[in-house]
């Protein structure tokens, strides 16, 4: 122990056992669970936006409308048009009822001419009528059963005019409908809910179907697309713990491995990973993140960065220790050396006991210590500087602010 020294003001910090983390950062990006580019279904000029950028809509929330003078105008003449079919429907429908009617009147009468052709024809045959009634009444069955057959045609072409009547409402209603629907394509819609990126298109601009109007995004749910490079490549696995850190070097979400590519990309010799996370209104579609990915978590022992110093190659803490613990000076056998202050003098409580000490990995701003430090001593984690071994040692909060 250092004779006469005045303690060195230090703080310690309990070590204490947590939880260390094998991990490799990358940087990755973000994806939209959904996203669509908007584009109209028809050349026109814009006439109206509805919403703007960053709005939240349902889906089919109208998002912009093209000038559609021309689709109403085409809307309008097929409208006229089914209503005059229909009219002609029902016009060779009657027709085709007053036709049946006289085919019912006419197949009645040639029953009854039938009948009173046989009546004839008997009275006749028994000479109580010349035969000249028999010739007219041959005569007049031969005439009804003729006017039969007319109003037979006449039913046959009073159908095939119902027919064409209705074949030219079904192809003026399926016309009505086409002009109906580019006169809704003059409406650009939201196909599904999500959030309205940039609207690059203004009131009186010309579009035609290959222009974006906008896009739709659905980021409650992002992809993390990120690419590990092949020498990690063994360890990925679905389910592998995966963080987004922030600014600050502190997770802002927690995601796990959802995807490995069982493919390589040959020129930048990496494997396509993919996690997902939940939105915290915070992410963007598109965002460049930085990421870490756990590879393993076991129970170990942490200590700050700052109390490990490296002497000639090798690394060293302090622990707070008792002088006991220090080494003897001079020959066996010696009277231990007198504390400072004389004989009589208080002794320090603690010193500062050099520690060789392994390290494992850097977690934040902490190393894992493997070997050389236990639970529950107390390590010095300021005034390292100022340090030797057996170095007596005092709390710095106990020695009172120092003068400016």
């Amino acid at each position: 122990m250092m004779q006469g020294q005045p303690p060195v003001p230090v703080e310690l910090q309990e070590v204490t056992s947590s939880t260390v983390e094998e991990f490799s950062e990358f940087v990755g990006v973000l994806e939209a669970e959904d996203r669509v580019a908007l584009r109209p279904e028809i050349s026109g000029r814009v006439v109206q936006v509805f919403v703007e950028p960053g709005e939240r809509v349902e889906a089919g929330t109208p998002i912009a409308r093209l000038q559609a003078e021309q689709s109403r105008a085409e809307l309008g003449g097929a409208t006229a048009d089914v209503e005059a079919s229909i009219a002609s429907v029902n016009t060779a429908e009657a027709q085709l009822r007053a036709a049946e009617a006289s085919q019912a009147r006419a197949a009645a009468d040639l029953e009854l001419e039938n009948t009173e052709l046989e009546r004839t024809q008997q009275l006749v045959t028994e000479g109580a009528l010349p035969q000249q009634d028999l010739d007219r009444a041959r005569n007049l069955q031969q005439t009804t059963a003729a006017a039969l057959r007319v109003a037979q045609e006449d039913v046959g072409a009073a159908r095939a005019a119902l027919t064409e009547a209705r074949a030219r409402l079904n192809r003026s209603r399926a016309d009505q409908t086409v002009a109906r629907e580019d006169l809704q394509d003059s409406e650009v819609v939201a196909p599904i809910a999500g959030l309205v990126g940039d609207v690059p298109v203004r009131v009186g601009d010309f579009v035609s179907s290959s222009d974006v109007i906008t896009s739709i995004i659905q980021n409650d749910v992002l992809e993390l697309n990120l690419a590990v490079p092949i020498e990690r490549s063994p360890e990925l696995r679905v389910g592998l713990p995966v963080e987004l850190i922030g600014g600050d070097g502190e997770a802002v979400a927690r995601g796990q491995v959802s995807f490995v590519s069982p493919e390589v990309d040959a020129g930048a010799q990496s494997v396509l990973a993919q996690a997902q996370f939940q939105n915290n209104g915070v992410l963007r579609d598109g965002q460049f993140v930085r990421t870490r990915v756990i590879w393993n978590s076991a129970p170990g022992v942490l200590v700050p960065t700052n109390a490990v110093t490296r002497v000639a190659g090798e690394t060293f803490v302090f622990v707070a220790g008792t002088p006991d613990q220090c080494p003897q000076e001079g020959p066996p056998g010696a009277a231990p050396p007198a504390p400072p202050g004389g004989p009589e003098g208080e002794g320090p409580s603690q010193v500062a006991l050099q520690r060789p000490v392994t390290l494992g990995i850097l977690q934040d701003n902490s190393y894992q210590i493997v070997s050389g430090v236990e639970e529950a001593e107390q390590v010095v984690v300021s005034g390292v500087i100022n340090l030797q071994n057996c170095a007596p040692i005092m709390l710095q909060q106990a020695m009172g602010q120092p003068e400016p």
